[in-house]
Protein backbone atom coordinates (compact mmCIF):
# COMPACT_ATOMS: atom_id res chain seq x y z
CA UNK A 1 0.00 0.00 0.00
CA UNK A 2 2.54 2.59 -1.13
CA UNK A 3 -0.23 5.13 -1.78
CA UNK A 4 -1.40 5.05 1.80
CA UNK A 5 2.10 5.93 3.04
CA UNK A 6 2.79 8.29 0.13
CA UNK A 7 5.92 6.38 -0.81
CA UNK A 8 8.00 7.63 -3.72
CA UNK A 9 11.57 7.38 -4.92
CA UNK A 10 13.64 9.09 -7.57
CA UNK A 11 14.61 6.79 -10.46
CA UNK A 12 17.66 6.91 -12.75
CA UNK A 13 15.91 9.53 -14.98
CA UNK A 14 15.42 11.80 -11.99
CA UNK A 15 11.66 11.15 -11.99
CA UNK A 16 9.42 10.52 -9.01
CA UNK A 17 8.12 6.96 -9.10
CA UNK A 18 5.77 5.08 -6.78
CA UNK A 19 7.42 1.81 -5.65
CA UNK A 20 5.83 -1.62 -5.62
CA UNK A 21 5.68 -2.93 -2.08
CA UNK A 22 5.68 -6.66 -1.48
CA UNK A 23 4.61 -7.59 2.03
CA UNK A 24 4.70 -11.08 3.43
CA UNK A 25 3.57 -11.97 6.93
CA UNK A 26 3.61 -15.71 7.41
CA UNK A 27 2.63 -15.50 11.06
CA UNK A 28 0.84 -12.17 10.92
CA UNK A 29 -2.65 -13.57 11.22
CA UNK A 30 -1.59 -15.91 14.03
CA UNK A 31 -0.03 -12.98 15.90
CA UNK A 32 -3.21 -10.96 15.50
CA UNK A 33 -5.30 -13.91 16.65
CA UNK A 34 -3.22 -14.29 19.83
CA UNK A 35 -3.49 -10.57 20.46
CA UNK A 36 -7.27 -10.72 20.13
CA UNK A 37 -7.42 -13.80 22.36
CA UNK A 38 -5.31 -12.20 25.10
CA UNK A 39 -7.34 -9.01 24.90
CA UNK A 40 -10.65 -10.92 24.99
CA UNK A 41 -9.73 -12.82 28.15
CA UNK A 42 -7.75 -9.88 29.60
CA UNK A 43 -4.99 -12.40 30.33
CA UNK A 44 -7.29 -14.52 32.55
CA UNK A 45 -7.46 -17.56 30.32
CA UNK A 46 -9.84 -20.44 30.97
CA UNK A 47 -8.18 -23.36 32.69
CA UNK A 48 -7.73 -25.40 29.50
CA UNK A 49 -5.84 -22.58 27.78
CA UNK A 50 -3.81 -21.11 30.66
CA UNK A 51 -0.01 -21.60 30.49
CA UNK A 52 -0.01 -22.49 34.20
CA UNK A 53 -3.27 -24.12 35.21
CA UNK A 54 -2.53 -24.73 38.89
CA UNK A 55 -0.23 -22.84 41.25
CA UNK A 56 0.62 -24.81 44.40
CA UNK A 57 1.42 -22.70 47.44
CA UNK A 58 2.88 -24.42 50.50
CA UNK A 59 2.14 -22.70 53.80
CA UNK A 60 5.69 -23.54 54.91
CA UNK A 61 8.67 -25.56 53.73
CA UNK A 62 7.43 -28.46 55.91
CA UNK A 63 4.61 -29.03 53.44
CA UNK A 64 6.86 -29.15 50.38
CA UNK A 65 6.89 -32.96 50.13
CA UNK A 66 3.09 -33.04 49.93
CA UNK A 67 3.19 -30.26 47.32
CA UNK A 68 5.64 -32.28 45.21
CA UNK A 69 3.38 -35.32 45.45
CA UNK A 70 0.36 -33.26 44.32
CA UNK A 71 2.40 -31.72 41.52
CA UNK A 72 3.55 -35.13 40.28
CA UNK A 73 0.03 -36.55 40.22
CA UNK A 74 -1.35 -33.52 38.38
CA UNK A 75 1.49 -33.55 35.84
CA UNK A 76 0.81 -37.23 35.15
CA UNK A 77 -2.74 -36.19 34.21
CA UNK A 78 -1.41 -33.55 31.81
CA UNK A 79 -2.11 -30.55 34.03
CA UNK A 80 0.37 -27.66 33.81
CA UNK A 81 1.31 -27.03 37.43
CA UNK A 82 3.92 -25.02 39.31
CA UNK A 83 4.96 -24.84 42.97
CA UNK A 84 5.81 -21.48 44.52
CA UNK A 85 8.92 -22.40 46.52
CA UNK A 86 9.83 -18.80 47.28
CA UNK A 87 10.62 -17.71 50.82
CA UNK A 88 7.88 -15.07 50.80
CA UNK A 89 4.89 -14.72 53.12
CA UNK A 90 1.71 -16.63 52.28
CA UNK A 91 -0.28 -13.47 51.44
CA UNK A 92 2.40 -12.37 49.00
CA UNK A 93 2.39 -15.77 47.25
CA UNK A 94 -1.39 -15.71 46.92
CA UNK A 95 -1.34 -12.15 45.58
CA UNK A 96 1.35 -13.08 43.03
CA UNK A 97 -0.69 -16.03 41.76
CA UNK A 98 -3.74 -13.73 41.49
CA UNK A 99 -1.73 -11.16 39.54
CA UNK A 100 -0.51 -13.92 37.19
CA UNK A 101 -4.18 -14.87 36.72
CA UNK A 102 -3.55 -18.56 37.38
CA UNK A 103 -6.94 -20.33 37.20
CA UNK A 104 -6.44 -22.42 40.37
CA UNK A 105 -4.37 -21.95 43.50
CA UNK A 106 -3.87 -24.82 45.90
CA UNK A 107 -2.80 -23.66 49.36
CA UNK A 108 -1.44 -26.65 51.25
CA UNK A 109 -0.81 -26.90 54.98
CA UNK A 110 -1.17 -29.33 57.90
CA UNK A 111 -4.93 -29.87 57.46
CA UNK A 112 -4.56 -30.68 53.79
CA UNK A 113 -1.67 -33.09 54.41
CA UNK A 114 -3.58 -34.93 57.17
CA UNK A 115 -6.81 -35.21 55.15
CA UNK A 116 -5.24 -35.78 51.69
CA UNK A 117 -7.10 -32.67 50.58
CA UNK A 118 -6.37 -29.39 48.84
CA UNK A 119 -7.51 -25.88 49.70
CA UNK A 120 -8.68 -24.54 46.34
CA UNK A 121 -9.06 -20.92 45.34
CA UNK A 122 -10.32 -20.22 41.83
CA UNK A 123 -9.07 -17.07 40.10
CA UNK A 124 -11.39 -14.16 40.78
CA UNK A 125 -13.02 -15.76 43.83
CA UNK A 126 -12.34 -14.40 47.28
CA UNK A 127 -13.37 -17.63 48.98
CA UNK A 128 -11.46 -20.86 49.09
CA UNK A 129 -12.70 -24.32 49.92
CA UNK A 130 -11.05 -27.48 51.15
CA UNK A 131 -11.88 -30.48 48.99
CA UNK A 132 -10.52 -34.02 48.71
CA UNK A 133 -7.65 -34.12 46.25
CA UNK A 134 -9.30 -36.89 44.23
CA UNK A 135 -12.38 -34.76 43.56
CA UNK A 136 -10.22 -31.78 42.55
CA UNK A 137 -8.30 -33.98 40.10
CA UNK A 138 -11.52 -35.19 38.50
CA UNK A 139 -12.89 -31.66 38.27
CA UNK A 140 -9.83 -30.08 36.64
CA UNK A 141 -9.29 -32.94 34.20
CA UNK A 142 -12.95 -32.70 33.17
CA UNK A 143 -12.69 -28.90 32.71
CA UNK A 144 -9.60 -29.29 30.56
CA UNK A 145 -11.14 -32.11 28.51
CA UNK A 146 -14.42 -30.24 27.95
CA UNK A 147 -12.67 -26.89 27.52
CA UNK A 148 -15.01 -25.28 29.99
CA UNK A 149 -14.40 -22.45 32.42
Amino acid sequence: MPEKFDLIYINENNEKVRPVVIHRAIFGSIDRFFGILIEHFAGAFPVWLAPIQVQIIPISQVHLDYCLQIQLELKQLGVRVKIDKSNEKLGYKIREAQMQKVPYMLVLGDNEVNENAVNVRKYGDQQSESVPFESFKKKIVQQIKERSK
